[in-house]
């Protein structure tokens, strides 16, 4: 019983009750999820985030370059991969180079 207990809770804390759930339903609110839908958070009009402020996620695979790769990759490219995974390098090519040998290859690689 405890451990269903345990559980159930574990998974509300994660995922949040149920829709239908709770007292929004009695008492006439919209449930979190109809008020997301309809563009209103707790009845304050929210404003629209724009393209480039999307959510940061992280990319499910992880760099597979070789060092050698990384020394001919393109700057383009570079800044590319930086970016996927939340990292902002400025600077020269070489300097880029090196963050990203340096954050992607484990230390027997480099």
């Amino acid at each position: 019983m405890a451990f269903k207990w345990l559980l159930s809770s574990a998974f509300i804390q994660v995922m949040g009750p149920a829709e239908g759930t709770g007292k929004e339903k009695e008492k006439g609110r919209p449930t979190r999820d109809q008020a997301q839908r309809s563009g209103k958070a707790s009845g304050k009009d929210r404003e629209e985030e724009p393209a480039t402020a999307t959510r940061f996620q992280v990319p499910l695979h992880y760099p597979r370059y070789t060092r050698a790769e990384y020394e001919k990759m393109e700057e383009w490219r570079l800044d590319l991969l930086l970016q996927q995974y939340g990292m902002n390098c400025r600077g020269s090519l070489d300097e880029k180079r090196a963050f990203a040998i340096g954050a992607f290859l484990w230390p027997d690689q480099r």
